[in-house]
């Protein structure tokens, strides 16, 4: 329980953001596993620009970690290529 005026806002401004953020990172793994899921080659890259910008998006704004980002993006280039 905040004892101070401004930690109870503090407290109120980190329950914002998580809820936020949990739901840009919630939004970002579906497309992931959308990404991961599919099998035709040219409907996967299409999805892949749409997955790495949102991924992009994300590490901007600080609610993916930079370096994760570019392991995620490495990732599914990876097994996207694989794809035939």
């Amino acid at each position: 329980m905040p004892q101070h005026k401004s930690a109870a806002k503090r407290v109120r401004q980190t329950e914002r953001r998580r809820i936020r953020n949990r739901k840009h990172t919630s939004k970002m793994r579906t497309l992931v596993k959308r990404l991961e899921q599919e099998t035709d080659k040219e409907k996967a890259l299409a999805l892949l620009s749409e997955v790495k910008s949102s991924i992009d998006r994300l590490a901007a704004r600080r609610i993916l970690h930079r370096n994760k980002a570019a392991n995620y993006k490495s990732t599914l280039e990876q097994k996207v290529n694989a794809l035939s």
